[in-house]
Formats: structure tokens, sequence, C-alpha cells
């Protein structure tokens, strides 16, 4: 098909689009299986720019597109504030035997707050937190809200997003030194059995999934997501338990 000069002309003013603008990324706690799992999925997604994970010592990123941020010290209120519009806090402990792990900083369950407050100052608006708890201690009244001072104080920051996703974190299996204690820590597993399956530890590369759809559908607010929720999206859909979750 022949196409007259006028049109060529015209179709050639027209311009290309411009690309959108994708929001740089911020991880603390990108370490164990679930922050590998996290880490991996978001950066598959492509949706973001700039993905940085923090380091407490100088180190290559494995992967294509991660840049280690080095952070001084244990006290995140010191730090100097980055550019970032999303982030997500993990609060699993490295695996000690991978040797890049042990470089990687990851939060304590208390730095919550000032992990937080640095990335707000980081200029973060979209925050998901993974907090892992004790099965079936969590009391139901607290499942679906904040629970504790930290949280309250982390929602005061003014995010325009919080996510919120309570995973079932598996029972520490460090024997016990003494037989008093081993006694204790028996019975307790015994009681493991008595706690129902959707408050049971799912795989983390299903909470991963569901971490990555939420801060793809979250729309402004605070969301804070149940382990029973968690399990549902470990059996199904991740993308329409998120959708139903967020909808509310």
């Amino acid at each position: 098909m022949r196409h007259e000069p006028i049109q060529v002309l015209q179709a050639a003013s027209r311009g290309v689009p411009a690309p959108v603008a994708r929001p740089d990324l911020l991880i603390a706690g990108a370490s164990g299986v679930l922050g590998n799992e996290v880490l991996r999925r978001l950066l598959g997604s492509q949706r973001f720019g700039t993905l940085q994970v923090t380091v407490r010592e100088p180190m290559q990123a494995g992967l294509r597109g991660v840049h280690a941020l080095l952070v001084e010290g244990d006290a995140p209120a010191a730090w100097p504030a980055v550019a970032a519009q999303v982030g997500v806090i993990l609060f699993e402990p490295p695996r000690l035997f991978h040797d890049r792990e042990r470089a990687l900083w990851t939060p304590l369950p208390q730095q919550l707050g000032a992990t937080a407050a640095w990335m707000r100052r980081s200029g973060v608006v979209t925050l998901a937190v993974v907090l892992p708890h004790a099965q079936g201690r969590l009391p139901e009244a607290l499942k679906r809200g904040l629970a504790g001072l930290d949280e309250q104080a982390v929602a005061a920051l003014g995010f325009e997003r919080l996510l919120i996703i309570r995973s079932a974190s598996k029972p520490s299996a460090a024997p016990a030194a003494h037989a008093l204690p081993r006694l204790a820590q028996w019975m307790l597993s015994v009681l493991s059995f008595m706690v129902p399956s959707s408050e049971q530890p799912v795989r983390a590369a299903k909470v991963a999934e569901l971490v990555g759809v939420a801060l793809e559908l979250a729309p402004p607010g605070i969301h804070v997501g149940a382990p029973e929720l968690v399990w549902r999206a470990a059996q199904g859909s991740a993308r329409d338990v998120a959708a139903q979750w967020l909808a509310r």
C-alpha cells in the first residue's frame, strides 16, 4: 500500500510516546528463602526502575538490575536518606551457609519503626511489611488490624499505601539444653498439631507472589493481611485473593 507524502509527514510529527517512569524500589531484609523469593519476583516483574537492597558490608549484587546499598551500623535513624518510592521490609534472618547473605542487612522486629521512618524520609510512599508470627498465637482481634505500638507508629508516618502481611513462621527447631525445657518444648510441639491449617506456614514463593500482586493492586490506605489470607492465596490465585482483600 502506497502512502502519500502528507501522511508520512503527519505520522512523523506525532512523535514517539514518552516511556512511563517506573518507581524505584528499596528492600530491607532481602535474605533467607523469603527475601530471595521476594527479590526475584519483584525484579522479574520489571515494574521498577532502580532496585536497592540494604547491605552491611561492600558486596557485588549477583542479579542484574539489583544495587547494593551500604548502610553503616544498626541504627536506621542515623542513615542518610536515599531515593525510592516503594519499600519492602522483611525480617527473615540470613542463611549463614550462604556467603552472600552474610553481607546483607536484615532488620530485627524491634527495628520496624526506625526502618520504616528511614524509608519514609527517603521518599517511599508505598510500603509492604511482611511480619512473621508464631502460628496460632496472635489474638483473633489483632490478625486483621494493627498489633502493637510499633505498627501504629508506622501507620502514623504518612505512607500513601501501607501493606502489612502476617505470615505464619515455622517454630524454632533449636533443642533445649536441659530436661525441663526440653519437656516444655515437646509439649508445645504437640499443641502445634491443633493449629488450624489456615494458620500454618506456606511456601516462601507463594508469600512472595502475594507481596508482588499486592504492591501492584493496592489502593491508597492501610491494608492488613491476616495469616488466613496468606494461606488462601497459597491455595489458588494470589491475584484473585489480593484483589478481593484490597477492594474492601
